[in-house]
């Protein structure tokens, strides 16, 4: 089966064309990396564990806990990102499984894997159904009091990146702004070929519930960035070892606080499937 017929075709040119390889490999993106594994590895079982990585892209996440020592199977739509991950996946050491699919419709059996990340899936389906089918899928693979790490966009994302670089005055980007502030769902406009494809931006409240719907316990939401991008000379100051060290107090300190939680772009989502009878 052809990548175009597990996702959108919109989301599929945007990935062929971006370098999702490279992305994390320099700004903003290089301390993306390094901090989702920091929170990853707040909730990773013992080794060797069974852990799906779902929208790994182009598997940088899975080699990592690969290289842990555990049993990762990652889950891709994007023929572009699965050619790299089998050449990765293929190195020594490296050895995880790579396997052509989505969200909506894991090829696994119930009760398979201890942990579950999320990448890609809760901010690249707009509709709610497609979301909701998504966490009931990651709910029937994972073990009973397994972990389910869900990343979103927060919808003051682009609003913010618009204040910060003067964007807020061009009227496509203030309109599109506008959408995600109000219903979330962001298009990018015509004349911003370069952002983001479709997407669902989400309120901190949003995804909680979106988990609690489907019954599974919420552990803690965190801020990916946090306040610390916000730092007008962040990139510089990062690669100074004593600012840098302030910045990440900074985003540890206030990880949590969910007042603070729309101003980072990003958030992560720790929660729980319980046992029926422990409802």
């Amino acid at each position: 089966m052809k990548s175009k017929h597990l996702i959108n075709n919109n989301i599929n040119h945007f990935y062929t064309k971006a370098s999702e390889e490279t992305r994390l490999d320099k700004g903003m993106g290089l301390f993306e990396f390094e901090r989702i594994k920091s929170l990853i590895d707040k909730y990773l079982p013992p080794s060797p564990s069974c852990i799906l990585d779902i929208g790994g892209g182009t598997g940088k996440y899975s080699e990592w806990l690969a290289q842990k020592g555990h049993q990762v199977h990652m889950v891709e739509p994007v023929e572009k990102h699965i050619k790299i991950a089998l050449k990765r996946a293929n190195k020594p050491n490296n050895k995880f499984h790579v396997h052509r699919g989505e969200s909506r419709n894991l090829q696994f059996p119930n009760n398979f894997a201890d942990l579950i990340i999320l990448h890609g899936p809760l901010y690249h389906l707009q509709k709610e159904a497609d979301r909701e089918l998504t966490i009931r899928e990651a709910k029937r693979v994972l073990k009973t009091n397994g972990i389910v790490l869900g990343f979103a966009i927060n919808y003051t994302a682009s609003t913010l990146v618009g204040l910060l670089n003067g964007l807020i005055h061009k009227k496509s980007f203030f309109e599109m702004c506008k959408e995600e502030l109000t219903s979330g769902i962001h298009n990018p406009p015509l004349d911003f070929p370069w952002l983001l494809a479709e997407a669902y931006y989400h309120t901190p409240n949003q995804l909680k519930d979106e988990f609690l719907n489907q019954e599974f316990i919420h552990i803690n939401t965190y801020a990916v960035e946090g306040m610390a991008w916000l730092d007008k000379n962040y990139f510089a100051n990062m690669e100074n070892s004593e600012r840098r060290k302030t910045l990440l107090e900074l985003i540890q300190l206030t990880e949590n606080d969910g007042n603070l939680l729309p101003l980072s772009p990003h958030m992560m989502i720790a929660i729980k499937k319980i046992s029926p009878y422990e409802k």
